[in-house]
C-alpha cells in the first residue's frame, strides 16, 4: 500500500550495516500515538520507540499513521544520530550545515571588489549592445 519501497529499505540496512549497527542491538517497542490520525491512531501502536543499547541512543517517531512507515522513518533517524555521533565533523549533515555556514559567510573585500568589477565589465558590454540612433544617424 504506502509503505517504503525496497531499495530504500536496502540502503538504510546497507548504511546501518557500515555503521556496524545490528538489530540485536535495537530495543524496539510500539506506542500507541496521539494526536491527529482520528481512530486509526487512538487503536493501532504506531508511534515507534527504539533504544540502540550500546550507545544508549533513544529514538521515538509517530510522524506518520502506518505503523511500516515510522518504523522505516525511526530507523533512519537512529542512523543520523548515530553516525553525526561516530562521524563528527565528517558526518552528512555537518557538512550540510558547514555548507550553508560558508554560504551565509561575509564576502572578503578583495571578494566583493571582484563582483563589482565583473558587473561593471558586463554593463559596459549591455550598453556597447544598445543603438539609439541620434539626430544625425537618420
Amino acid at each position: 500500500m504506502f509503505g517504503v519501497s525496497p531499495e530504500k529499505e536496502q540502503a538504510l540496512a546497507d548504511r546501518m550495516a557500515t555503521l556496524g549497527i545490528r538489530d540485536e542491538d535495537i530495543v524496539e517497542k510500539l506506542i500507541r500515538s496521539g494526536g491527529h490520525g482520528g481512530q486509526n491512531v487512538n487503536k493501532v501502536a504506531t508511534c515507534v520507540y527504539l533504544k540502540h543499547l550500546p550507545t544508549g541512543t533513544e529514538v521515538k517517531c509517530q510522524q506518520e499513521r502506518l505503523q511500516s512507515l515510522n518504523r522505516f522513518l525511526a530507523r533512519r533517524i537512529l542512523t543520523d544520530k548515530i553516525e553525526a555521533a561516530v562521524l563528527g565533523k565528517e558526518s552528512e549533515e555537518e557538512r550540510r550545515i558547514a555548507k550553508i555556514r560558508r554560504q551565509k559567510r561575509k564576502r572578503s573585500k578583495r571578494a566583493k571588489e571582484k563582483v563589482l568589477a565583473d558587473k561593471r565589465h558586463v554593463s559596459e558590454i549591455k550598453k556597447g549592445r544598445s543603438f539609439k540612433p541620434g539626430p544625425l544617424d537618420e
